[in-house]
């Protein structure tokens, strides 16, 4: 038996065309980006949840080696604490950043450590994948679970193996990018698509005169930076990525098979199309019966089986016919006329799909 778990949920728009989106909301732009950077560093100060060393050797050659840099001299010697735990550090450098920039940064065990709940991030240099180091990183670690464990048995919650340190990082290398030096640029469209980078393009060149933006794909529009007539590239796409576009949206049905959720937006039709909804329960009794012989007879005890079967049709649900380019909302109603519970609109959906009366992108996640 089915839980009844699922949730449908329909938005739908009245009028698209009443929902302009800034340009910054939909584009990025071709050379402003971040830069991802990795570390690995020791966490100490954890409460007996550290990495077990003779598991992890790796903590105790990083541990060690920090001691030596700080005139601690622990060669040969035999210390196994369970304070400590060795793990990767990772931020992401955003554009523009400079030197004395703070940045949050996540920290995850990599050996058995239990918990770093209460642990302190040890200086930990951040490389890029040019193996420069761009951020140096400390500080307080704020876990997001909790372990509780007794004798026998134990219990977590969260996953306390992993935490963040907000601005935890001190950026110490800009990335080097002459941004003013630019005279064109390119916009990249996070969602591709003709229609809106047509309307992108016609837009800008509204903005500041014919020949500014071209349209060079579905994914890109080109910007002459020159013919803006702007002092600096910065003042250009300043004023550039608050002009208001309206977006052309896809007709799209996404199903969440695990949580039952169904998201349709509202440029979905359907065609005509005739949906019946039911079921059969079928029901197995066993009660097997002992039987055994007279007294005094000869024979032996016997377990003789019995099973009943049945097979109950549920009440009919009818027939529900979906006119030629039903709307969402129309959809809606024709599956509330029908009774049909959350959980079976996604087997409903996908059978409206396969009959090829679903004209939508149908994703199933």
């Amino acid at each position: 038996m089915r839980a009844a778990f699922a949730v449908f949920i329909a938005l739908a728009v009245t009028d698209a065309s009443a929902s302009p989106v800034r340009l910054k909301d939909l584009i990025e732009f071709d050379g402003v980006r971040a830069n991802e950077l990795v570390g690995y560093g020791l966490v100490v100060g954890l409460n007996g949840t550290g990495d077990g060393l003779r598991n992890s050797p790796f903590t105790e050659e990083i541990m060690a080696s920090i001691l030596e840099r700080l005139g601690v001299n622990v060669s040969g010697e035999q210390f196994r604490p369970r304070n400590v735990a060795a793990v990767l550090v990772t931020a992401r450098l955003p554009p523009f950043a400079r030197a004395g920039s703070p940045i949050d940064i996540t920290v995850s065990a990599i050996g058995d450590a239990r918990s770093l709940m209460g642990g302190t991030l040890v200086m930990t240099p951040l490389n890029a994948a040019d193996g420069e180091i761009y951020a140096v990183a400390q500080g307080t670690i704020i876990a997001g679970g909790i372990v509780a464990e007794g004798a026998a048995s134990s219990v977590t919650q969260g996953v306390p193996t992993s935490g963040v340190i907000p601005s935890g990082a001190i950026v110490e290398r800009e990335v080097d990018f002459d941004f003013s030096s630019l005279t064109e640029l390119r916009l990249a469209l996070r969602t591709p698509d003709f229609t809106t980078a047509g309307r992108i393009e016609a837009a800008i060149n509204e903005e500041f005169g014919s020949g500014v933006a071209l349209m060079l794909d579905a994914g890109t529009v080109y910007l002459d930076i020159d013919r803006t007539g702007m002092p600096t590239p910065a003042h250009a796409l300043g004023r550039i990525e608050n002009i208001l576009i309206e977006p052309e949206l896809r007709a799209r049905v996404v199903v969440d098979q695990r949580s039952g959720t169904i998201v349709m937006g509202d440029e979905v039709r359907i065609s005509r199309v005739a949906v019946s909804q039911g079921g059969l329960t079928l029901r197995i009794d066993e009660t097997p019966v002992a039987v055994q012989p007279n007294p005094f007879s000869p024979g032996d005890t016997v377990v003789v089986p019995r099973t009943g079967a049945s097979i109950t049709q549920q009440p009919g649900t009818g027939l529900a016919e979906l006119g030629d380019s039903t709307s969402l909302s129309e959809v809606v109603a024709g599956l509330n006329a029908l009774g049909v519970a959350p959980h079976d609109m996604i087997d409903i959906l996908k059978s409206i799909k396969a009959a090829g009366a679903l004209h939508a992108e149908f994703v199933i996640r």
